[in-house]
């Protein structure tokens, strides 16, 4: 026979879903007994095809996810399918997705009252109602207190509901227990009954259909399929069900936990490692904030020492200036009043005096010219953000004070077309400004001045463009007309550079030959009459060059641009071209 537990709590209890005495900040002893989605204890569990097990009533008030309609053959549970085409029709098929797991798993058309009912939460259920020290309400009428339970009908009985029951014909058969022994062992069993026919025992197994039936159902539906005992099937489907699990689903749900447990410990490893990493950056950060601080009150320190040491300088220039102010103020006045208010007498008798102090203000070297005067107005000192500023407290820092001011003796010339250069081509060279230590200025902004002059020509003067690089680096570049010696000067601020004036040399621009060297232009030109030659050679005949043995000829080669004897030589200008005879030719000269 098979059996099964099988219990049921009262109405009140399937009504709260808790149990007897329970309050609702109990918390239930087994979590197995209380559905998922409407946490309370099961009402009707039915088996989704997930194997998740909710209520009945939770089933059907799940959202549908998908609806889908396709031909339902009417067959009956005996196998024989009716002959009438109404029997195909078609069936909406509702498709929900499991609170649990999250699949999406097909409802039978019948709904949720067509899936199996999970026989094991019933159990737990009821368990959790005999392990409650409170009394049990009869189920019938309510009022007194259940004693007993009847395991057919699963209805908890009072002691005159329990004579009752056993008095009525259709319920004298049914077993009844007393609810005390059902405590002490801690669960019920009863038999296994057909939803078709209540009463009856699942005591055979259907093999076409694959179900469990009663003995009415194998007598009736099922009279033309092969039923047997459940007994001797059990083993059959019992191994193919541990075999499944046992040979396939349990090495992999092994594997599936190690796995699992790795994925784990690397979870708590990563988290542990970006806690970490944070606390290293945390560090960092106020161990950098911390440098970059102390690097900006260095930075004021260094702008405040820079003020202070600028202000006296300028202090200090300011009282000079003010003094040789006075000085050749008092000089002026005194001159100015003896000039114009003094006899010639007393004019030539201070003019000893008067001369020697104007002659010694002269020497000081005051000049009155702006240009000459550059105070330091702060325009030299500049923060460079970006510049490298070394390490403070073990961090990398940048932003430098730039208080680098031009020494003029310090500046230096580079290039050699300071020394040199080529009549009609661009010659060029740089400035480059220094500071007192010798080092490059970083910047640029500084007025440059550069002058070339003829120094046999004074009115020859060549152009020149300055182009600042922004870098401490002035290009300047020329192009000499003539050629000879100049003068090149070159200031900052209205100062000369250390070597100011530089002599400049400009050679003369090598002049090629645009002729031929050829013995005469009869044969160079192959006898052309037209053809023209450099030399005084002439020819009779209307030819306008020179021939071999006539008059004039040189009595060797030579260039037949400018009558040049000499392969190796310059062309003869045409200023020299110029001075000839009459013929506009030259005599044979040898260079």
């Amino acid at each position: 026979m098979v059996t099964r537990k099988y219990f049921f709590p009262n109405k009140t209890q399937l009504q709260h879903g808790k149990r007897p005495g329970e309050t609702e900040s109990d918390v239930l002893v087994n979590p197995r007994a209380v559905c998922k989605v409407c946490k309370r204890l099961y009402r009707d569990p039915k088996i989704l095809p997930c194997l998740h097990t909710f209520c009945s009533d939770c089933i059907a008030q799940l959202e549908p996810f998908a609806v889908s309609s396709r031909i339902h053959r009417n067959v009956p549970e005996g196998g024989k399918r009716d002959e009438a085409p109404e029997a195909d029709r078609p069936a909406v098929t509702i498709t929900v997705l499991c609170p649990d797991c999250d699949s999406e798993v097909n409802l039978p058309p019948s709904g949720p009252v067509g899936l199996s009912t999970d026989h094991l939460a019933l159990d737990e259920v009821f368990a959790e109602t005999l392990e409650t020290d409170g009394p049990l309400g009869c189920d019938l009428c309510g009022e007194g207190g259940a004693g007993s339970r009847c395991e057919v009908c699963s209805v908890n009985l009072c002691e005159f509901c329990c004579q009752a029951h056993r008095r009525q014909k259709r319920t004298a058969s049914h077993s009844i227990q007393a609810l005390e022994e059902l405590k002490a062992c801690g669960r019920l069993v009863r038999p296994v009954l057909c939803t078709l026919h209540p009463g009856q025992e699942l005591r055979l197994f259907c093999q076409p259909c694959d179900l469990p039936v009663c003995l009415e159902c194998a007598a009736t539906l099922h009279r033309d399929h092969r039923c047997c005992p459940t007994r001797d099937v059990i083993d059959r489907h019992g191994d193919r069900i541990r075999e499944l699990v046992n040979v396939h689903l349990r090495p992999r749900l092994e594997r599936l936990e190690e796995s699992l447990q790795k994925v784990e410990a690397s979870q708590e490893t990563l988290q542990a490692r970006v806690e970490a990493t944070a606390n290293e950056v945390r560090a960092f950060a106020r161990g950098y904030a911390s440098a970059v601080e102390a690097h900006c009150l260095s930075l004021l320190q260094r702008l405040e020492e820079l003020r202070v040491q600028r202000r006296n300088h300028l202090h200090l220039q300011g009282v000079q200036l003010q003094q040789a102010l006075l000085d050749i103020r008092g000089g002026v006045e005194f001159t100015e009043r003896l000039l114009s208010c003094g006899s010639d007498a007393e004019i030539l008798s201070a003019k000893g005096v008067t001369l020697r102090r104007l002659t010694s203000l002269t020497e000081r070297g005051y000049d009155p010219h702006p240009a000459t005067i550059a105070p330091d107005d702060g325009s030299s000192i500049s923060f460079m953000p970006r510049e490298p500023a070394g390490e403070v407290e073990g961090y990398p820092v940048v932003g430098v004070i730039n208080s680098k001011t031009v020494d003029v003796s310090r500046c230096s010339i580079e290039g050699e077309g300071l020394q040199e250069g080529t009549e009609g081509q661009l010659g060029h060279f740089t400035l480059v400004c220094r500071d007192s230590a010798g080092e490059q200025l970083a910047r640029g902004g500084e007025h440059v001045l550069v002058s070339v002059v003829h120094t046999e020509k004074k009115n020859c003067k060549v152009e020149t463009a300055v182009t600042d690089n922004s870098d401490g680096s002035y290009s300047v570049s020329y192009t000499p007309q003539e050629p000879g010696a100049y003068s090149v000067w070159v200031c900052v601020k209205a100062q000369h550079v250390k070597g100011s004036p530089f002599v400049l040399n400009v050679k003369r621009k090598f002049r090629r030959h645009r002729g031929t060297f050829h013995c005469c232009s009869f044969c160079s030109s192959g006898g052309a009459k037209e053809a023209r030659c450099g030399c005084p050679g002439t020819m009779p005949g209307g030819f306008k060059g020179c021939g071999h043995g006539h008059k004039g000829h040189p009595g060797k080669p030579h260039w037949s641009c400018c009558g040049s004897t000499t392969e190796q030589s310059e062309c003869l200008p045409q200023s020299v071209l110029a001075a000839v005879s009459p013929r506009s030719h030259l005599r044979t000269v040898e260079l």
